[in-house]
């Protein structure tokens, strides 16, 4: 019986590592779109266009994220604000700590 709990566990904690990587490739596509929008002027039709592959429909369900019109509008939208995601995911990371030292 611990021998199937420990495999469970280690395929579970497996699956969450493969989760981050998608979601990684997925800001990585981010990024890129940034990149091309301030380069070309196209960033968010680029990153739609990836959104709606078959691919990018893979990554982004890989990822744990639903590939619907609505997420691909999301990501059209953060591409549009030209923040690079290290520094919206810091800037978020640093509100919510702030927050919590307020509430505290």
């Amino acid at each position: 019986m611990g021998e199937f709990v420990d495999g469970t566990a280690y395929s579970h904690e497996q699956g969450n590592r493969a989760k981050k990587l998608f979601a990684a490739v997925v800001l990585a596509a981010l990024d890129d779109a940034i990149a091309d929008d301030k380069k070309y002027g196209n960033g968010p039709e680029q990153i739609a266009r990836w959104a709606r592959s078959r691919d990018g429909r893979e990554v982004l369900s890989c990822a744990g994220i639903d590939p619907n019109e609505r997420v691909v509008s999301g990501l059209m939208d953060f591409v549009g604000k030209g923040v690079r995601t290290s520094v919206a995911l810091s800037r978020e990371e640093s509100e919510r700590r702030s927050q919590q030292a307020e509430a505290a």
